[in-house]
């Protein structure tokens, strides 16, 4: 089997385990996600001031699930194909402050691990390929729709500079 194929299956593999455990799990998110419970869609990425002799790509697919246990704090979790190419899987806790709250605007705070990228003395794992992420998000909900915007901070290790991740998203 070739790589692209192989990597094509895989995507399609991770968007349908993600679909079914939001499915199988919309029944059971009632009693936890007394806030809300969203299905993300991880859009695209941006890169600021990326070294010019580095190609990221733009494009990064993916599916992911925010848990609001109240009006302040959610769990996260999901995967999507990185800038590098690679798949990368990250799970993790949420805090959107009500004083940070604005209409339909909010400045949160995501925090938690992600795999995917080379961490270097900071990694986990055998290859170094899952590491901590804290990362400010600017987040919009309008009724049952929304969007998500992530300040990544850089990963040295892996020449990957401070970079925008772009989701919208569906509250169920």
């Amino acid at each position: 089997m070739r790589f692209w194929q192989a990597k094509t299956k895989m995507t399609r593999g991770v968007a349908v385990a993600s679909a079914g455990l939001a499915i199988s799990t919309t029944a059971h998110a009632a009693d936890w996600c007394k806030g809300g419970f969203w299905i993300d869609a991880m859009v695209g990425s941006y890169h600021i001031n990326p070294d010019p002799n580095e190609h990221f790509n733009q494009f990064n697919p993916g599916l992911g699930v925010e848990c609001w246990l109240g009006n302040e704090w959610a769990l996260t979790a999901g995967g999507f194909r990185n800038s590098l190419s690679r798949p990368s899987y990250y799970g993790g806790g949420v805090w959107a402050p009500e004083f940070a709250h604005w209409g339909f605007a909010r400045v949160a705070v995501m925090a938690g691990i992600i795999s995917g990228y080379n961490y270097g003395d900071w990694g986990l794992a055998h290859n170094h390929t899952i590491g901590p992420v804290a990362a400010p998000v600017l987040m919009f909900d309008y009724k049952r729709v929304g969007a998500n915007i992530i300040l990544i901070p850089p990963i040295p290790s892996d020449n990957l500079p401070f970079t925008l991740g772009f989701q919208v998203k569906v509250k169920f």
